[in-house]
């Protein structure tokens, strides 16, 4: 059996380590992986590609709660006794995801305890990114809170680069994202867009990370 390094986790050994209860497949721009409401029976792990984390009200009102790319886990709800997906996924583009069943995926946990320290070394750190997020919502304005957005998926820390964000990624995501309207997004974007901050180009939208940076810390 193969053992894990605390210090990084190894997506391909994690994979390998699986030796039941696992499938990998391939999911198309926008199909759906689980629906809000779905039976919660599995642990997802994205190798590649993008997958989006939407909820919907009692009321119908949808909002995005998460952008995820390679290398994350999702619906592990299911390990804390969720018996229903309180949200739902789905694929942002071509993406390969491996479903790790939950029975499977508590006895990879209790069999190696440096996955498990890492696995629970992710969750916390979710949660903590879950607590700035209202932390976000509640102090800061539209504005500040899409330049966090936006740096939280150009993978905020790499200084002075210009990274893709998610391909062609749309206004009414963002707005639902940062909690706004689609007229403020596009507004504060093209702000963004003059001061150069951020750049479209045929790949997709481009952020100037230490531009954002320094105005979040205005």
């Amino acid at each position: 059996m193969p053992r894990f390094a605390v210090a990084r986790f190894d997506p391909a050994s994690f994979l390998n380590s699986v030796e039941d209860g696992k499938v990998s497949r391939t999911y198309r721009s926008r199909q759906v992986v689980f629906a809000q409401g779905d039976a919660a029976e599995a642990v997802y792990f994205l190798e590649s590609g993008q997958v989006k984390i939407t909820v919907v009200s009692s009321g119908g009102k949808s909002a995005v709660i998460a952008m995820l790319g390679p290398g994350t886990f999702f619906g592990e709800g299911c390990l804390a006794g969720q018996s229903v997906r309180v949200s739902s996924a789905s694929a942002v583009q071509a993406s390969r995801i491996v479903r790790i069943a939950k029975k499977s995926m508590l006895g990879l946990l209790h069999r190696e305890p440096e996955f498990s320290e890492m696995f629970t070394a992710y969750v916390l750190s979710r949660n903590v990114r879950i607590e700035e997020d209202l932390v976000d919502q509640l102090f800061n304005s539209s504005e500040k809170r899409l330049a966090r957005v936006l740096l939280l998926l150009a993978h905020f820390g790499k200084e002075s680069k210009r990274e893709i964000v998610v391909p062609k990624i749309s206004q009414e995501t963002l707005a639902s994202m940062v909690g706004t309207t689609r007229s403020r997004v596009s507004f504060f974007m093209n702000r963004f867009r003059d001061l150069g901050f951020v750049q479209y180009d045929s790949g997709g939208l481009q952020v100037n990370s230490s531009l954002l940076t320094v105005m979040l810390r205005d």
